[in-house]
């Protein structure tokens, strides 16, 4: 129930996890509201959604909404194309090895924000505001937030969701710690002359990781992590040109390349914040932490804050307590910590290691994907940990 203004809980940005959030605290009775932000251009972009996000977005009752428009990943490949004196070996890991149809599925990330503003607008009892935040005052009982339409909303609890520049962040007077990387994320779809086989290829290069995903149809996404002046003489290509040297990049282990849609680059960066939570504000993806595409951790890594919040706040909620308290910020805190910590140190250290051109640290990272290949019960493990699990 909204009292005299009083929302209990004001939802900032509408990025997926964003949406995923307020959909789901107000479909659990939770007095919800969302400021959308500022409307968006277009996003070349995709994500790949992990099993465990799949599960987050069933429990939402998000997933029938999304899994048409979305290509399943069913294995997936790692194979060392750098030309250092230590090499790895290819190895495959398939989703069929610990029972799952799909490790995850690949969609375009405009789809995927579509599909969920979609069902926001359908969701009883969210009350969405179509414009931006321009200052928010946190102190006593709720926070205020002052509104670019000139509305004000009130709020027991704040959840920025609004991306790596948030203003809810800064507000409450969070600092991020910041790693940058000597590297840009050139990203682009192509449709290819061979089936991908729902079979996901990273290549390992000394500028990053080269990887193919599947989309649906004979499509795929790239994500290229390379120089900065690699990434400005790719954007430069016309499409024919940029098509052969996507496929010579990849081996042409999809055949023939045609450039459909845009492309982009984006600057690497691994971002933390110093908390996740300030007086009445809890923060989730990219306004808690920003690391780079390797793995496809960013967003599957933001969907378990979601997760881990409405669960949380609506269990609180529900048993008259109110969801801004210390208390249930500590608990969410405390709950994501381990997590967000030890995926941002994985994907640091497989990011430096194909950076490095010390022979040693070639070896460990060779070494473990010779182990990985051959050592059944540890892939298990890593693609447990992969796809969100702990590994049991």
């Amino acid at each position: 129930m909204e009292h005299d203004g009083l929302h209990e809980v004001v939802v900032v940005g509408a990025g997926p996890a964003g949406l995923a959030t307020a959909i789901a605290l107000a479909g659990r009775g939770v007095s919800t509201a969302l400021v959308t932000g500022p409307d968006r251009g277009a996003d070349h972009r995709t994500t790949a959604l992990l099993e465990g996000s799949v599960r987050i977005l069933e429990g939402f009752g998000l997933w029938s909404l999304i899994a048409e428009r979305a290509a399943p990943l069913r294995d997936m490949r790692i194979a060392d194309a750098t030309r250092r004196l230590v090499r790895a070996p290819e190895v495959t890991f398939r989703s069929a090895e610990i029972g799952l149809e799909a490790f995850g599925y690949n969609i375009e990330n405009d789809a995927l924000r579509e599909s969920l503003l979609a069902a926001a607008m359908e969701q009883s009892g969210l009350h969405i505001a179509r414009t931006a935040l321009e200052r928010l005052d946190l102190s006593g009982e709720a926070a205020t937030l002052h509104l670019a339409d000139g509305h004000t909303l009130r709020a027991r609890l704040v959840v920025g969701a609004d991306g790596r520049q948030s203003t809810v962040r800064t507000a409450a007077g969070i600092t991020m710690r910041t790693r940058a990387y000597p590297q840009v994320a050139f990203t682009a779809t192509v449709r290819h002359t061979r089936p991908h086989e729902d079979t996901s290829t990273e290549f390992h290069t000394e500028s990053g990781p080269f990887t193919l995903v599947p989309l649906p149809g004979d499509r795929s996404s790239i994500v290229c992590v390379v120089t900065d002046r690699e990434a400005v003489r790719l954007l430069g290509l016309d499409d024919a040109a940029l098509a052969r040297e996507l496929e010579a990049r990849a081996s042409s282990v999809l055949g023939r390349f045609e450039m459909v849609g845009g492309r982009g680059a984006f600057p690497l960066a691994a971002e933390t914040a110093e908390t996740l939570v300030g007086e009445r504000v809890a923060l989730v993806s990219e306004a808690a932490h920003v690391m780079p595409p390797i793995g496809a951790q960013g967003l599957n890594l933001g969907l378990r804050d979601a997760g881990a919040l409405v669960e949380i706040v609506a269990g609180a909620v529900a048993a008259g307590r109110d969801p801004g308290s210390a208390t249930v910020l500590e608990r969410y805190a405390a709950h994501r910590k381990r997590d967000i910590s030890g995926r941002m140190t994985a994907v640091d250290l497989l990011n430096r290691s194909l950076l490095s051109d010390l022979v040693p640290v070639q070896g460990v990272r060779g070494f473990g994907l010779y182990l990985l290949d051959r050592v059944g019960p540890l892939r298990r493990k890593l693609m447990r940990l992969g796809i969100g699990e702990r590994a049991a």
